[in-house]
């Protein structure tokens, strides 16, 4: 067994916590594609996504408010009580829909998407920020979805499975183009693994990837 190395996971405290994707890059790593979701898009998703299911639930419920308003007086104060923290939690719908528009500059603010020659990165976060790691050999299909605010802000939304879960790219620009290279780097990677550039012949009537990471 190799000897371990005692100061590996030692940390230079006076660093912090990494603000964004490019101070996670080692140096024998390299970003092939860098971006953001396109603002429009992504607020339009944030408040037009819930608006008929939270509208539907918030009149539905007012009804209720209304006419307790109105017979109220005759009713005993504690079943008022009752009958009023019921309606703060029924309306949970209506207040996360608040909450996405509330927090949608700051969300989109936080979110970064990178590729690199190596895994997909997402930053995310409200308060604090996430970063999630897909490494391409862990990727079993790559989709795209376009939706109607997408065709409407040229935008759309690349779904990634693996074996980890999902990870969405949400509301990119050029979202065919990028959903085309990366499911070529997805392919070259699994390729390369299984037979390596170096053992391919000049001639072959299978895969012709390129990639010679």
């Amino acid at each position: 067994m190799s000897k371990l190395d005692e100061n590996y996971f030692r940390t230079d405290d006076s660093s912090g916590a990494p603000e964004d994707i490019a101070s996670m890059i080692p140096e024998d790593e390299k970003i092939l594609w860098q971006g953001k979701p396109k603002k429009s898009a992504f607020v339009a998703g944030r408040v037009l996504g819930m608006l008929p299911f939270a509208l539907i639930w918030l009149i539905f419920d007012g009804a209720f408010i209304a006419l307790l308003c109105v017979f109220g007086a005759e009713l005993p104060l504690p079943l008022i009580i009752g009958i009023c923290v019921f309606f703060l939690f029924h309306l949970m719908p209506v207040w996360i829909w608040i909450s996405n528009i509330v927090t949608a500059n700051k969300m989109h603010k936080n979110i970064e998407y990178a590729f690199t020659d190596k895994r997909i990165i997402v930053k995310s976060g409200i308060i604090g920020i996430d970063f999630k790691n897909v490494f391409y050999a862990d990727i079993t299909s790559v989709n795209l979805k376009v939706g109607i605010i997408d065709r409407i802000c040229k935008t759309g939304d690349i779904y990634i499975r693996s074996f980890a879960g999902a990870t969405v790219v949400s509301d990119v620009e050029n979202p065919y183009f990028l959903t085309e290279k990366l499911q070529k780097i997805v392919l070259d990677m699994k390729m390369d693994a299984a037979y390596p550039n170096d053992l391919r012949p000049k001639t072959n009537a299978g895969f012709n990837t390129e990639y010679k990471g």
